[in-house]
């Protein structure tokens, strides 16, 4: 992919801000400006936790790289503020980023369309009962999942063995969201896949197979150790591995993704089928990332992933649609 980085004009990154992720965004942002800046591109760091949007009009921005992770960066709210403004972003849209950040609705729409995902309950935060709570094994067997609806990173996700440990899981999970998802566990490979571009023009990366000490691939495994290990080439039985890019184009197709985003996938020990966790629309770009591994198996350096990626920089309406109505 051929591109003169001059003309792209001033690019924000935009990094940091004001989530549970913000550590993480701020190491993934740093990482890609120093990536455009090292390919002559005029980039600047901008942490909307510390300054008004409004700014990258003021200062003359013709284009941001979102590294925002979660909410108020990767939940549609940035990506609308960009729309208003008339600024081409990185990643998806408005509707996409909005669905995607949310666990429940994007299960729902995959279910709608017949894509694999595991069984679930969803808790609303003051609603339910303890005698609820403990009811839930009966519904999705043990061990299960439990996570907050809108944090990424593993935030909040606590694996549950036995009746007695669901409240204290459920009120962790509660207090980082309103929504808390109780998931059927999957026993098996856990793996991941990037896909880059949009549409039919859509293309699944390598799959990626994580290997974490004793299968907790939390928070700190995820960020800040070496003991996790990502295999890429996967290793995975023949014709697996295309199944997976091929389930995952699709999960993002139906979502209306597009840029780039990973899906998380597992896969069932006794069955080999896989199931479909969730997306991520703004992945991390940190040492330790899934998206630069894979597009590096697949050829592409650091910095050329990050040009590519703010070449793909768009609106979900360019300024033209609206003047001819």
């Amino acid at each position: 992919m051929s591109v003169d980085p001059k003309s792209f004009g001033k690019v924000a990154v935009l990094m940091g801000g004001r989530s549970a992720e913000r550590e993480v965004s701020l190491m993934s942002g740093s990482g890609v400006l120093k990536a455009l800046q090292a390919k002559g591109v005029d980039a600047h760091a901008f942490d909307p936790a510390e300054r008004d949007l409004v700014e990258l009009k003021r200062k003359g921005f013709g284009r941001c790289f979102i590294a925002l992770h979660g909410r108020f960066g990767e939940d549609g709210t940035v990506q609308g503020a960009l729309e208003l403004l008339g600024i081409p972003y990185t990643g998806s849209g408005v509707m996409a980023s909005a669905i995607a950040i949310d666990k429940v609705m994007t299960k729902r729409v995959w279910i709608a369309e017949g894509l694999p995902t595991p069984k679930f309950v969803l808790l609303r935060r003051g609603t339910f009962t303890r005698e609820q709570v403990r009811s839930i094994p009966d519904e999705l067997e043990l061990p299960l999942i439990v996570k907050p609806a809108r944090e990424g990173s593993s935030i909040g996700v606590g694996k549950v063995h036995g009746y007695s440990e669901m409240q204290d899981a459920v009120e962790a999970a509660a207090a980082l969201d309103a929504d808390v998802l109780c998931e059927q566990f999957i026993s098996g490979d856990e793996v991941t896949c990037p896909v880059l571009g949009t549409g039919d023009a859509a293309r699944a990366l390598p799959v990626i197979r994580i290997v974490a000490p004793e299968g907790n691939y939390d928070y700190q495994n995820k960020y800040f150790t070496d003991d996790t290990k990502y295999l890429v080439p996967c290793g995975l039985p023949a014709g697996e591995e295309e199944a997976i890019q091929d389930i995952v184009l699709k999960a993002y197709r139906v979502l209306g993704c597009r840029g780039w985003g990973r899906a998380d996938v597992m896969i069932d020990a006794a069955t080999r089928k896989p199931s479909l966790l969730e997306i991520n629309t703004s992945p991390g770009m940190t040492g330790h990332s899934l998206v630069p591994m894979s597009a590096r198996a697949a050829g592409i350096s650091y910095e050329d992933l990050c040009l590519q990626l703010l070449a793909m920089a768009a609106l979900d309406h360019e300024a033209g649609e609206a003047k001819r109505r």
